[in-house]
């Protein structure tokens, strides 16, 4: 028991420190890893290569096949060079349980006790997430020596002898052992090692090892499927595709498993290499022989996979991908891109309300709808970002969650000011027949003109942190600020006038001017965190 015990928290190692490379290389390179995958997309060739290339570097091809359906799930990669990087990534996992079978016992110790010391002394920078990759796969490597200790008296044990050997016979049972190792050790590559391990031990026979290789293979596009099935009907297309290939792939392969063990019985190489070098050719030929076919098998999956309609598309968060949370790059970029739909409603609340404020009554309903539309943006974002590890990201990156949340927070509260004051417009204005008066009127206009530009240039220095926008964006402010005052001025000279309809709304009037230049105030407080210059006006009007 105490054995089989330190094989299961062999193999649970060997899980963890794949979890632990692939979570350090996406926090440290997750952007760029994002920009080769969408710049690879133009040619398969080049979109196979990043597909083997990322694989190589977070150890797991069902990381990048998750990684690859968020992109398509956010429309950033099509479905087609999708399913071209997953071919790539699975070549990229075979590659990789060839390089980790050489001997590097000597290796280990040496990348954990380097990777401690650059964790622990600096965990926020670059260097510390590299050495939290050293410490991952340090334990990779410990972990497969742990397996192959463990196995030793466990395969020497009658009742597993016996176990093992009736795996002999139907090579679909064997297939479906193998994907349920896969499945069990959530990774192909620690099912494929630890077939290799038995294999040389002489527990199971080659054809049997084969069998149970082909079949982790298949149990990983059973775990895509498994981790995308709430996703969208694009990211589940994804994971669809790459189980197809696979189980095209073995179904093609096992009628012939026993030939193929006996011809390569005759190579002069060990049991574990022979099973190991199976994994990486019988991925190499499949993949590369189904990269033409990945148009039609898009277009099968689009089939399949109907689109789900979206009964109101402005009540759902778009962007924000659960399974980019652990890589603060991504999850950051899906915020601030959910965060830019907020101003966009935002926008049509502005529009909405001047059509309330000339006349339309009907409108402050749908602005009451657009209001809580932005509300339950920012509840999806608020709750996204409250996942993040802020005390695990870097300097800048703290600093892009804090703007984040700040520009989210000042949206909500901007929706909320438009929205009280439709209903003030409705209340004070419509319902009681209290028109303002034509001047007065032209002036609200031109102030919700300039607040619309001045929301349009917040949104762009918010994505884009332009130094040059910022500061026009600042100066606008201060232009906004001087016309509210002037137009406030012309207001009560109305009044000085005997004006009737400026008489009756004046208060109306007068609020409507201190809440626009409220707003203006939130749209741009983002121009002072791009500065990084303290604002003293706002610390005045609040």
């Amino acid at each position: 028991m105490l054995t089989l015990l330190h094989l299961l928290s062999a193999i649970a190692l060997l899980v963890w420190g794949t979890h632990i490379v692939r979570t350090g290389i996406m926090r440290v390179y997750g952007a760029n890893l994002r920009n080769v995958l969408s710049r690879s997309v133009e040619k398969k060739p080049f979109a196979f290569c990043a597909g083997i290339g990322v694989t190589a570097l977070v150890q797991s091809s069902n990381a990048t096949t998750m990684l690859v359906a968020s992109f398509v799930a956010q429309d950033l990669v099509a479905l087609t060079p999708a399913l071209v990087i997953v071919l790539g990534a699975d070549v990229g996992t075979a590659l990789m349980s060839r390089i980790l079978t050489f001997d590097l016992s000597w290796l280990s110790p040496l990348l954990i006790f380097l990777g401690v010391i650059f964790f622990l002394g600096r965990k926020q920078t670059r260097a510390g997430q590299l050495g939290r990759v050293s410490i991952g796969l340090g334990l990779i490597l410990m972990a497969l020596e742990l397996i192959v200790v463990a196995t030793a008296p466990i395969t020497m044990a009658p009742a597993i002898k016996d176990i093992f050997t009736s795996l002999t016979g139907d090579i679909m049972l064997n297939a479906i052992i193998g994907a349920l190792f896969a499945i069990i050790s959530y990774s192909s590559l620690a099912a494929v090692l630890l077939t290799a391990t038995l294999t040389a031990s002489g527990a199971i026979s080659l054809d049997v090892g084969l069998c149970l290789v082909i079949g982790a293979n298949l149990g990983s596009g059973l775990l895509a499927m498994i981790n995308n099935s709430a996703s969208n009907a694009a990211a589940r297309r994804v994971a669809l595709g790459s189980l197809l290939f696979k189980l095209v792939g073995s179904l093609i392969v096992l009628p012939f498993v026993h030939i193929l063990a006996d011809k390569m019985h005759k190579l002069p190489l060990p049991a574990s290499e022979l099973v190991i070098y199976f994994h990486v050719f019988y991925n190499l030929i499949r993949c590369v022989a189904m990269v033409p076919f990945a148009g039609p098998m898009a277009n099968f999956c689009r089939k399949v996979i109907s689109e789900e309609p979206e009964i109101d598309a402005r009540m759902k968060p778009k962007h924000l991908d659960p399974t980019a949370i652990d890589t603060p790059a991504l999850g950051l970029s899906n915020a601030a891109r959910e965060t830019l739909r907020m101003g966009d409603v935002l926008e049509q609340m502005l529009e909405t309300w001047s059509k309330v404020m000339h006349g339309e009554p009907r409108q402050e309903k749908e602005l009451r709808k657009l209001a809580d539309d932005v509300d339950v943006l920012y509840t999806a974002i608020k709750l996204y970002m409250a996942q993040m590890q802020k005390e695990e990201l870097a300097e800048v990156e703290s600093r892009r969650w804090a703007e984040i949340i700040e520009m989210s927070l000042n949206l909500e509260q901007a929706a909320d000011i438009l929205e009280r004051m439709g209903s003030e417009v409705a209340d004070k204005s419509l319902a009681t027949r209290r028109a303002f008066s034509p001047d007065g009127l032209k002036e609200l206009d031109i102030l919700l003109e300039q607040l619309t530009s001045n929301l349009k240039l917040s949104l762009s220095v918010f994505f884009s942190a332009d130094v040059n926008s910022a500061r026009r964006l600042r100066r606008n402010k201060h232009r906004f600020r001087i016309l509210n005052r002037r137009f406030s001025h012309a207001h009560v000279d109305r009044l000085h006038q005997q004006n009737v309809q400026s008489i009756e709304t004046s208060s109306l009037h007068l609020g409507l001017l201190g809440d626009m230049k409220r707003l203006n105030s939130l749209f741009c407080a983002v121009a002072y965190s791009v500065l990084e210059q303290p604002d003293d006006d706002e610390r005045d009007e609040y």
